[in-house]
């Protein structure tokens, strides 16, 4: 048995079982290793930051970790951006990330580069495998550390000949540690804040799709204060029969009203609101001046005993009923076509128990708000804003997820960015329908630059936003990588394909010229 075989083992013996890869020469060893388990299910992503994308989908969806094969540090470059999201979202990943054999590395080949170095500026955990007999050791000792704090970055470095030489054994992952909670005066002080007029509760992580939902829905209405959820989160429970959770905003002035007479916010699982960018003459962060925050643990902790500390502390009943949002369905729209009318039919349509991957960008709020009381639906958002995560995210979510409709909101400039997960779908037979908005731009950026006062537009800046000379043909791309798709121009059209793709198995492309 070599390196390579007892990290394979390891990771089935921990309850590993799904590995997203683009593997190269110096992982041939550990492709070797999966290839003698079938038992690992192997998805070969075509662009390492799809493989990061599918990791990612894959734990918000199970909340199960995911390995990636990654090539040498620029394969780990490529599939930075969506670690970053992943890294936003708490998501556990583990990344095998290949080397040169320990003694090459005194010379200066070609795809040399600095493993660790790339590897700590995203990842929780960084460790190189010294040896083949450590191998194992150090693949479980990566499994506790993406298990640890809800969710984490580990990444192993697998030189070549720790994979090839020979090793003794598997080992099995240990359990994380346990999570930080609060302590009795920080719960005290938070229940108190709560009781005064003017507060809020903000949440994340599970208790924005799990029962920890309904325990901060009591809170709220035992206390009469505000429930709020972050702008971009992980993983959202929507439509009917969810806690209806206030959304922080993306633009700076709205978040600021939407945090108006806030006097005292209590942070339970998350992180101060904070404006996704600076601008001249706007606030950094957006809360009120005279705002008091109270911190009762992060999204690293145990913000599940947080909660329940709290509502107990509050004296609040654990049968004290909380109404979920009522099902409430507008109409199919029809006729000419605009982004109100098929965020209204997309809501109209939505299947029940869906999961929504969302990466419309500055086309997604009229399908998040369309969608409010829709058929009960999961909504995952780019957390960290890096582009080009929809796809891959769409692809993970998918597979974690096999007997539930995944529907992709995509943008046509991000979805360029992992284009290649479309053959991903393709050759797994994974059920996700693709709604491609096609304005033809980075349609962001146009506001950003006006955002910063510029409002002048030059044919440069033009050239830069927009997706033209030529025209993206998103049918053509699709079926480039052996997936179905129709392009459509009114809503009629779309209120069609949008039915067809719903009663269809397997991936389905829709381009929307909008």
């Amino acid at each position: 048995m070599n390196g390579a075989e007892t990290l394979v083992k390891t990771m089935l013996a921990s309850g590993v079982e799904v590995c997203f890869a683009n593997p190269g020469t110096s992982e041939m060893h550990f492709v070797a290793a999966l290839d003698s388990h079938p038992e690992m299910r192997c998805i070969l992503c075509l662009f390492e930051g799809g493989a990061t994308g599918a990791a990612d989908g894959y734990y918000r969806m199970s909340g199960r970790v995911a390995a990636t094969l990654l090539h040498l540090a620029p394969g780990f470059g490529n599939a930075f951006a969506n670690l970053h999201n992943a890294r936003k979202a708490q998501s556990g990943v583990v990344n095998v990330m290949g080397e040169h054999a320990s003694y090459h590395l005194q010379y200066e080949a070609p795809l040399k580069g600095d493993t660790e170095g790339i590897s700590r500026t995203v990842s929780h955990w960084t460790r190189t495998a010294s040896d083949a007999g450590s191998v194992a050791r150090d693949g479980a000792d990566a499994i506790r550390a993406a298990r640890s704090k809800n969710g984490q970055i580990a990444t192993l470095i697998l030189p070549a000949d720790t994979a090839w030489d020979s090793a003794d054994g598997p080992q099995v992952a240990k359990a994380p540690a346990a999570l930080a909670r609060p302590n009795l005066a920080q719960v005290q002080a938070a229940a108190a804040a709560l009781r005064t007029k003017g507060a809020a509760l903000l949440v994340d992580g599970t208790a924005l799709h799990g029962p920890l939902g309904q325990i901060a829905a009591r809170i709220a209405k035992a206390t009469g204060c505000r429930l709020l959820a972050p702008c971009l989160a992980a993983r959202v429970r929507r439509g009917a029969g969810a806690v209806d959770f206030e959304r922080l905003a993306y633009v700076v002035e709205e978040n600021v009203a939407v945090l108006a007479g806030i006097t005292s916010l209590v942070l339970c699982g998350t992180q101060d609101p904070t404006s996704f960018f600076a601008y001249p003459n706007k606030p950094s962060l957006p809360t009120p001046p005279e705002c008091r925050i109270l911190h009762l643990g992060d999204i690293g902790g145990d913000y599940g005993w947080s909660l329940q500390a709290l509502a107990a502390e509050l004296g609040i009943a654990e049968d004290l009923a909380v109404e979920g949002i009522a099902l409430d369905l507008p109409e199919c729209a029809t006729g000419s076509m605009s982004l109100a009318k098929i965020g209204q039919s997309f809501a109209a349509m939505l299947p029940e128990d869906a999961v929504v991957v969302d990466e419309a960008i500055s086309s997604s709020r009229y399908f998040f708000t369309a969608s409010a009381a829709a058929r009960g639906h999961d909504w995952l958002a780019v957390t960290g804003g890096a582009i080009g995560y929809g796809l891959p995210a769409a692809v993970g979510a998918a597979v974690a997820c096999p007997d539930r409709k995944v529907v992709c909101l995509e943008g046509d400039g991000s979805g360029m960015y992992t284009l290649q997960s479309l053959w991903t779908m393709a050759r797994e037979g994974l059920d996700v329908l693709i709604v491609v908005l096609s304005n033809r731009g980075y349609q962001i950026l146009r506001g950003e630059l006006a955002n910063v006062g510029v409002t002048d537009v030059g044919r440069n800046a033009v050239r830069m936003f927009d997706v033209v000379e030529p025209s993206l043909d998103w049918v053509a791309l699709a079926k480039g990588h052996g997936v179905e798709a129709v392009r459509v121009t009114d809503t009629d059209q779309f209120n069609t394909a949008f039915a067809a793709g719903l009663a269809r198995k397997g991936p389905y492309v829709i381009e929307v010229i909008c």
